[in-house]
Order: structure tokens, then C-alpha cells, then sequence
């Protein structure tokens, strides 16, 4: 707000709110100044017992009277009523002394002459100081000090000085202008100070709406930045599953042709069997049966990996669990045999509503995880590697859990473990993705996946939690 727009009216309601605060600080300052005059006006005695030793006894009673007066004036400002009517209230704070120093002024021999007239321009001083009075107010309080004044002078016109009078009425009057002068500029100040401290927690409130505004923008921002991640993370997974898709296509191309000749030889030989005796015919079929069992598995691993990088990942079904912890450990076959035990508990005909695919590439980021923790533990001589992969129906979940007794993670790491792009291995040896695509495909499965049990240096405990019905 500039100096001009602080100059002008108030609104009504910057209005009205300053009045209210004018209210409680007359009542404060109306406080203030009867306890000055409570003090001050018995300290008068002092001048007294100098000046008019012979009306000691008489003012003193006339100030202990005007400080009693005072002092009811003191407790009024306690009710309600100083609180309605505060200017009114405060005018006997300036009229009761300025009544009784006129009073003692005419008692004594010096009439308005006496030097006491000096007590006058203290309360018209103190009215600019002390007291939050409107210029109105001031007006009336000078008005009504110079008509004591001057009531005194008219009552004890016979002895009191001319001259003295005109020169005291002169520096009361001049008292008088100054306070109302210094009133002025003073309420000019306050209410000026008043409106600039309006502004001021007008944009306090403003700055602090526009820091939560700011915080709910960042949140947003924090929010949307890990849903990137993610999405980047899953197109990264994505991208390479579609390689990995174009890469095993062809693989299995080049191998179905010589498995579709191998099992026409066989058909063809085990016709030819038929000719052999009895005795060389049992080992020819047996020796038949091994092979033709060898080209079933190789024929199931080519289906389980033609399934695994089929790029449709949208259809959903009752998987079956077994079915699916088959799959996903004949992919990891090759580094399983002969290092690591796994152990598998699960659920008869345990199925889960999902895509297989995809709860294939779960299973396979978990097992596969706890393949790399054990391989980073050493081990004592005889002390198995171990997996456990268990499945069960509890409480309405079927749940699927991946166990090792590997490193485990540290307790520093939990937090982060489904962050986007968080490894503790080595550069190069993994992108931090696996965990938190698998926990964006759970999520899809309305599911959920977390670490159920976690011991640093003995291992831990991934648990997948999904409806048990679709």
C-alpha cells in the first residue's frame, strides 16, 4: 500500500476493525493513566507542604479525594459499560484533576495566578502521550481544561494577577494546540500503522495459502514424477521383453523344424519295431520311450517360453500357482540345479486372477533375486542355499511367498525396495527395474506385494497377496 492510498478513508470494514482495537487500547491506556494520577496527585502533597504549608491539612483532602474518584474511574474501566462507552468513560481521567488543581488554585491566596497552573499543562501533555484520543476528544479536553481555568480566574479575580493569568491562560492554550497537534499526527500514525498491519497479515495469509497451494503442487509433481519412473520402467521392461519376444520367436522357429523330424523318425521307427522279436523289441521301445520323453520336455520348454514372451499381457484368468512356480523355475533351471534347494509348498489347485505372463515375470524377478542373495552370502562348508516358494488361501487372499536365506536387505534399504531404478548390486549388473514392475503389475492384479519378513545377513521374505477370487 503506498503513503497516498494509506491517506485516504477507510473502507467500512478496515474501519470498524480498527475501532474495535482502538477499544482495547483505551481501555489499557485509561488504565495507564488513572494509576498516574492515583500516584501522582498524593506526590503533590510535597510542593503543598512547601508552597502552602498553611492548606497542607485542606489539600490533602481534596488529593485524596480526586485520587479516590480516580480510583472508581479505575475499577469502571473493568465493565462492560467502559468497554461501550470508552470516551466517556476516560473524560473524568482529565477533568477530575484538572477540577481539583482549579479548586486548590482557588483556595489559595494567589487565586488563578498561583504557579500550580503548571499542573494543567502536565494533563493536557498527558492527554497527547498517554491517552489514544481522537482529535474530538483532545478538542473537548483542552476545552473543558481552559474552562476551569478560567472559571477560577472569573472566582478569584480579585487577587489574582492580570498579567500572570493572560501568560498562564497563553501556555495553556499554546499545551493545548500542541496536544492537539501532536493527537493529529498521532492517530494518523496509529491508524496508518493499523492498515499496513491489516496488509501485512492479509498477505501473510495470502503467502501461506500459497504455500500450501505450493506444497499440494509439489506433492502432485512428486507424484506424477514416480508415476514416470514407472511408466518408464515398465516401457524399459517392456522394450526388452519385446526383444527378448522377437529373440525367442526365432529360437523356436530353428528348434520346432528339427523336433517335428525327430518325432516323424520316431513314429517311423516305432513302426519299424514291429519286426524285431519279442525279446529286443522290449529294450528298442524302452530306449524309444526315453527319447520320445526328452522331445516332450524339450517341446514343453518351447511352449513355456513362447508363452513367457508372448507380448499379450492384458488377458487375466484363474492361473494356477503350480502351473506357474513350474514355469518360472524351469526358466531358471540352469542356475538352480545342484546349487541352490528349492523347496515348494502350495495349496492344492491354488489359482490366482491374473495374466500369466505376467505372473510368470513376477515369480521369475523374486526367485531370481534370491538366486543373486545367496550368491553374494557365503556360506559355511554343508550349509545349504535355500529357497522356499509357498502358496496358501488365508482369510479370503491367496498368497504366494519367496523365502531365502540369503543376505537379506538392509534396514536402510526397505523403503526403497519398489523405487524405480534402486540396486544395491554393482554397475552394471542390474537397472534397479524388477521390483517395481512387478510391484505395478501386482497393483493391476488388485493385489498387493511387500516384504513380509526381513533378517540382515540370514535373509528374507517377499509375499504376493491377491484376491482369491476373480
Amino acid at each position: 500500500m503506498t503513503r497516498a492510498e494509506t491517506q485516504e478513508l477507510p473502507v467500512p470494514d478496515v474501519q470498524r476493525s480498527f475501532r474495535e482495537h482502538e477499544r482495547e487500547v483505551r481501555i489499557r491506556t485509561g488504565k495507564i493513566a488513572c494509576i498516574l494520577v492515583l500516584v501522582l496527585m498524593p506526590m503533590g502533597l510535597t510542593a503543598d507542604y512547601f508552597v502552602y504549608p498553611e492548606h497542607l491539612r485542606e489539600f490533602a483532602q481534596l488529593r485524596l479525594l480526586c485520587s479516590l474518584l480516580v480510583a472508581g474511574v479505575f475499577l469502571l474501566h473493568n465493565t462492560d459499560l467502559a468497554r461501550r462507552f470508552y470516551p466517556a468513560v476516560g473524560m473524568p481521567i482529565v477533568i477530575l484533576p484538572a477540577f481539583f488543581m482549579c479548586w486548590i488554585m482557588y483556595r489559595t491566596d494567589d487565586g488563578a495566578s498561583s504557579s500550580y497552573y503548571a499542573a494543567l499543562n502536565l494533563i493536557l501533555l498527558a492527554v497527547s502521550t498517554v491517552g489514544h484520543w481522537s482529535i474530538a476528544e483532545t478538542l473537548a479536553a483542552v476545552a473543558a481544561v481552559i474552562g476551569l481555568y478560567l472559571a477560577t480566574y472569573l472566582a478569584t479575580q480579585t487577587r489574582t494577577d492580570f498579567s500572570i493569568f493572560y501568560t498562564n491562560s497563553y501556555f495553556i492554550a499554546l499545551t493545548g494546540i500542541i496536544s492537539v497537534s501532536g493527537n493529529y499526527l498521532f492517530n494518523r500514525l496509529r491508524y496508518r500503522e493499523f492498515v499496513l498491519r491489516c496488509e501485512l497479515d492479509a498477505n501473510q495469509r495470502k503467502l501461506a495459502r500459497q504455500k500450501d497451494e505450493l506444497a499440494e503442487t509439489v506433492n502432485q509433481l512428486q507424484t506424477t514424477n514416480r508415476q514416470l519412473q514407472q511408466t518408464q520402467a515398465q516401457l524399459v521392461q517392456s522394450e526388452k521383453m519385446a526383444s527378448l519376444g522377437r529373440l525367442s520367436a526365432g529360437i523356436i522357429h530353428e528348434i520346432n523344424n528339427p523336433l517335428n523330424f525327430a518325432t516323424t523318425g520316431l513314429f517311423t521307427l516305432r513302426k519299424k519295431g514291429a519286426s524285431l522279436t519279442p525279446e529286443q523289441r522290449e529294450h528298442y521301445l524302452e530306449v524309444l520311450g526315453d527319447v520320445e520323453d526328452g522331445l516332450k520336455r524339450v517341446k514343453t520348454i518351447v511352449t513355456g517360453l513362447r508363452t513367457f514372451s508372448h507380448p499379450d499381457t492384458e488377458s487375466r484368468d484363474q492361473v494356477e500357482v503350480a502351473e506357474v512356480v513350474a514355469s518360472a523355475l524351469r526358466f531358471l533351471s540352469a542356475e538352480i540345479k545342484d546349487k541352490v534347494e528349492v523347496e515348494c509348498d502350495l495349496a492344492d489347485q491354488q489359482t490366482i486372477w491374473a495374466n500369466q505372463n505376467q505372473l510368470i515375470q513376477i515369480l521369475l524377478n523374486l526367485v531370481q533375486n534370491s538366486l543373486d542373495s545367496l550368491k553374494a552370502k557365503s556360506f559355511a562348508n554343508g550349509q545349504p542355499r535355500r529357497i522356499r516358494i509357498e502358496g496358501r488361501v488365508e482369510n479370503g487372499k491367496s498368497l504366494l511367498r519367496v523365502r531365502d536365506n540369503g543376505l537379506g536387505i538392509q534396514p536402510e534399504h526397505l523403503p526403497k525396495v519398489f523405487d524405480p531404478f534402486f540396486t544395491t548390486k554393482d554397475q552394471g549388473e542390474g537397472m534397479g527395474l524388477g521390483l517395481s514392475v512387478c510391484y505395478g503389475m501386482v497393483e493391476q492384479f488388485d493385489g498387493r506385494i511387500f516384504v513380509s519378513w526381513n533378517e540382515p545377513g540370514n535373509g528374507c521374505e517377499f509375499t504376493l497377496e491377491f484376491p482369491a477370487k476373480g
